[in-house]
């Protein structure tokens, strides 16, 4: 497997929805490493107009904005989970940009660890660029009662996404490491510091 960068060590850091990937990400992170989160990445993308922008009111329309014509990620995302073929085309515009950017910022960053936060490693093809990957899962009624709790879904909008991901079985097979967010943060945190003891000695 090709290295995007030789000397550069980069640790991919994913998960489904509300196993909490972004706070092990987090973690992992110390003043020698840069944090690239691929979620944040993707919100600028679409907050910015720009080509991205453009190419996705043209696809989905106007009643994805907001008064304002900024895009509304809500309604966006109300659209595209109801179909996996709208959710293609959304990442069919957003994916190849957001990948390009992802591997500019490893090139030109002065870090030789980099610890990359995306919730589609997998399925948008970043595996490759990863040394190695960790996975981080958690019980689906967590999940749920998590996603309730910080963005105030329902349980039916929360089961879609859900059934839009590659499942934490699957996603498990490309893991070099397993962390199980299900109990507390301090549990969590012991089995983050066993990885970075294993990987670079820290």
């Amino acid at each position: 497997m090709p290295k995007l960068n030789k000397n550069k060590f980069i640790l991919g850091v994913t998960g489904n929805l509300a196993c909490g990937k972004s706070t092990v990400a987090a973690m992992f992170k110390t003043q020698d490493c840069l944090l690239i989160d691929a979620d944040r990445l993707g919100h600028r993308f679409l907050s910015a107009p720009g080509l991205v922008y453009k190419k996705i009111i043209n696809t989905f329309g106007e009643g994805i904005l907001d008064p304002d014509k900024k895009i509304n990620r809500a309604k966006l995302a109300k659209r595209v989970f109801a179909g996996k073929k709208d959710l293609a085309r959304l990442n069919a515009i957003v994916h190849p940009v957001l990948i390009k950017e992802i591997k500019r910022l490893i090139k030109n960053s002065d870090k030789k660890i980099i610890i990359l936060d995306a919730a589609l490693i997998i399925e948008a093809g970043l595996r490759k660029i990863a040394d190695k990957l960790v996975v981080v899962t958690a019980k689906k009624n967590q999940q749920i009662l998590r996603q309730q709790k910080g963005a105030g879904l329902s349980r039916e909008d929360i089961l879609s996404r859900l059934k839009s991901q590659i499942s934490q079985s699957k996603k498990k097979r490309f893991a070099d490491f397993i962390i199980d967010n299900s109990g507390s943060i301090v549990e969590t945190k012991k089995q983050v510091c066993a990885i970075r003891r294993k990987l670079w000695k820290s």
